[in-house]
Formats: structure tokens, sequence, C-alpha cells
């Protein structure tokens, strides 16, 4: 049995196996490339933005959407997330990933982390229609407004979100030099090269206006008192000048440096003047008396900005001598030194939450510095670097910097007539944060 022959049916036999994959062969490419069906929506979309741009002839300029931040610095989500934390000390971290953007939390959030306030993302540039140096920018107490003094005497107003211009007023007859709110925001003093200081209020109504130096002197500084009672203004007459804000009347003059005063600043919360002048020298005064209480002789060239950081512990002071130096006055001694610029430094600024330092130079460049992390031991005078640098940030003197009170913008005013903003880079970039001990780590 086993050696008979398997018989198929004739029928099965005969018939071929079909194969089509194998058989079919491509005869398109033969064939004329033929243009793909016409969308009747997408062409009476484009008629009609042709006819928008073409109105009585004349074509008109394409809209762009202005830049945007978030001016509230995910505030909303992060006290939601304070309700819903698992325990009080859960601090959130963020993931290197472009998709956690909004998951991007206020400074505050973070404050182990002082790499989430490196304002080094260029976001926007405001220029006025007539170009002229910027010498002082401000955020306006409610912090959705910024507002700029220029060598025009004019304030500008800019919003706070999508940066762009609001209102425009002619406060002075000469360049603005110095202005400052008070604590409470009620009011704003602004002085200018002539020595007139005036009186605004938010609304920018002019409520008064004196003479305030001797010989029609520029008033380089002004600094309010914790209490909004007094504030203090810095001359080229080389005087300290201490008034009472609601009468406008001067209480005491303090006279000590030998040459033009070039910046002063009062103490968060004390009874405490420091000044620097253009005989190098910073000191530090007793309003109440009106005596020098110290005097420092770091530096080598003229003192052109002074900054006191929140807790009022420390005070920073950039020279023309190219350094940036901070000082502890609870031990009145020099606690670091920071050397990046190549030129003057002109400008300094706390940042309100983590101790980070920016300071502006005359080349145009604007430097981040950390001083969580200790550059050796303590009062050894370690010379620092910088944690970040933006070496054209500007393409001239930068003579002034603000931080939004969020800590999450920096604003930088110029002698290049414009005012940009910079915001915090976003998780995943590839900019390296450097942290103690050498190590790098990228994006967040």
């Amino acid at each position: 049995m086993s050696n008979l022959p398997l018989l198929l049916p004739a029928s099965v036999t005969a018939k071929p196996i079909s194969t089509p994959h194998l058989d079919w062969q491509p005869k398109r490419y033969l064939s004329e490339p033929q243009p793909p069906p016409q969308d009747e929506g997408k062409i009476l979309e484009a008629e009609l933005a042709n006819a928008r741009q073409m109105i009585d002839g004349k074509l008109i300029k394409k809209t762009r959407p202005r830049r945007t931040v978030d001016y509230n610095g995910g505030v909303g989500r992060w006290n939601l997330l304070r309700k819903l934390r698992p325990n009080p000390y859960f601090t959130p971290q963020m993931r290197p990933s472009p998709p956690y953007i909004i998951d991007l939390l206020p400074p505050k959030a973070y404050p182990e982390n002082p790499s989430t306030s490196l304002c080094t993302k260029f976001v926007h540039t405001s220029t006025n229609k007539i170009r002229c140096p910027v010498n002082v920018v401000l955020w306006t107490p409610e912090s959705r407004r910024i507002l700029t003094g220029s060598t025009s005497g004019e304030f500008t107003l800019w919003n706070g979100l999508t940066f762009n211009f609001e209102t425009i007023l002619q406060a002075h007859d000469t360049a603005i030099c110095a202005m400052k709110f008070t604590h409470a925001g009620a009011y704003l003093v602004s002085a200018d090269k002539s020595g007139v200081i005036k009186y605004f209020e938010p609304n920018m109504n002019n409520l008064t206006a004196w003479q305030g130096s001797s010989s029609r002197e520029a008033i380089r500084g002004i600094s309010f008192s914790p209490d909004d009672r007094r504030f203090a203004t810095a001359s080229d007459d080389s005087s300290v000048r201490i008034w009472s804000f609601a009468e406008s009347r001067v209480e005491s003059i303090l006279t000590g440096h030998g040459w033009d005063v070039k910046c002063v600043e009062w103490h968060p919360t004390k009874g405490l003047l420091v000044s620097g002048s253009k005989d190098n020298q910073i000191k530090f005064w007793d309003p109440r008396t009106g005596t020098v209480l110290s005097t420092l002789h770091q530096h080598k060239n003229t003192i052109q900005a002074l900054s006191w950081s929140p807790n009022g512990n420390l005070v920073a002071s950039a020279s023309r001598d190219q350094t940036v130096r901070v000082f502890d006055i609870r031990a009145m001694k020099e606690f670091r030194i920071l050397k990046g610029h190549k030129k003057e430094v002109c400008s300094v600024a706390w940042h309100p939450v983590h101790p980070i330092l920016v300071s502006g130079g005359s080349e145009g460049a604007i430097l981040h510095w950390d001083l969580s992390t200790p550059d050796g031991d303590e009062f050894t005078q370690p010379v620092a670097a910088p944690r970040a640098t933006l070496s054209q940030a500007h393409d001239s003197n930068v003579w002034s910097l603000a931080y939004h009170p969020f800590g999450h913008i920096l604003v930088s005013g110029s002698n290049d007539y414009t005012t940009r903003f910079w915001s915090r880079e976003r998780p995943g970039d590839a900019t390296s944060v450097f942290s103690g001990g050498g190590r790098v780590r990228f994006g967040w």
C-alpha cells in the first residue's frame, strides 16, 4: 500500500498556483504626473488673506503675535500643589523635557535649586520711537508693567506680559538719573540731571517738583526708608541728603565723600545707609545722627551701583575697576570678589528669592553670580566665577537691572536705546547648569 502513487483530481493538478504579489508590475510611472486635487476651502482662505492685505491698494503689514511669558510665574499651580502635596517638605522636581514647561513653578517653589532663577533666555526688545539711552528700569507696584526713564526725560510704560508699549510721558526736562517707588507703592519719586526732584502718583499724575541739589548738580540715586517717611538722595555735589517725604524738605545733609556720590541705598529694615562715590569709597551712615559708621576702601575706582540683599545682611557694589564685591555687614568684611566683566560694571541687582546676583557691564554683558555655594572658607575673600554669562546682552552699557518680584523675569535698560526682557530657561534646553563640586547638569 505504501508504494502506490498518490492520485489527485485532474482539476487540482492542472490549475496553476496564483501569486498576485509577484504578477503585479508597476505601470503608473509611465504616465504623466498629475497635480493634486484642489481644495476649495484653502483657495477661499488664500483669497480672503490676500484681500485683507490689500485694502485701498496698500499692503498692510503682517501682524505677528507678540512674545509673552507667564507673569504670574505659575503661582496658581504652586498654591494648588501646596494644598495637595503629600507632606510639608515635598519639593517638586523638574524633568528635562520641553512638555514639562506647564509644570514650571515660581522660583520660590525651588528653595534649594538656584539654577531655576537664572534669567538667561531672551524674550523681547522694546524700543521707543525716539531712540535714546535708558537709564532706569523699574517694575510698577502691582508688578504688571515696567516703567523706564530715559535721557530724554520721558517715562515709558511697557506691558509686563506682552512687552508692548502702553504709554509715554514727558516727566522731566533733562535726563532721568534715578527713580524709586515707595515700599507701599503709593508714590513715585524721580530725579534728573539738573537736580530736580518730582513726586508722581501711580497714574503718572505729577504732584510736586523742587530743586533738590545745590548748584543744579545731578541726583544719581534715590532710596526710601523702611517706613516710607523719608528718602535719601545721592548727588554730584558730594553729599547725601535725607528728605522728609511728606514735607518735601531736607532734614540733614551727610558730608564726608570727597567727590561725586553715585549711589545710595537704605537698608531694607534698619536705620542704615550705604553710599558709593567717585572717590572709590563705600560709606555706611547713621541717618539719625548723620555720622559715618564705617568706610570701605576695597575698590580701586568709582563705585557705580549698590544693592542690599533681600535679608539685609549683604551689600553688593559695582565699580569701574571691573569687579563686583559683596560685603557682609555683620562682620564688616569682604564676602566675595566677583570677577568676570571685561570693562567697568555699571549696575547690580539681587534676585528676590535665591542668593543670586546679576550685574551689567559697559561692554554690554550681563553676568549671573551664584552665592549659595561657598568657594572656600568664609571671609577668606574667595574669587567667584559667574554661574551664567550673557556676553552680548546689549550693544553698550547696561545702566539698570530689575527683577520681577517673583524672580522669573529680568529687565535690563541700556545705553543702546533698548529695554530687554529675559526669562528662565525652559526644561530640556541645552544649557549647562554648573552645580557644586564641578558637576554639570543639562537642563533642570
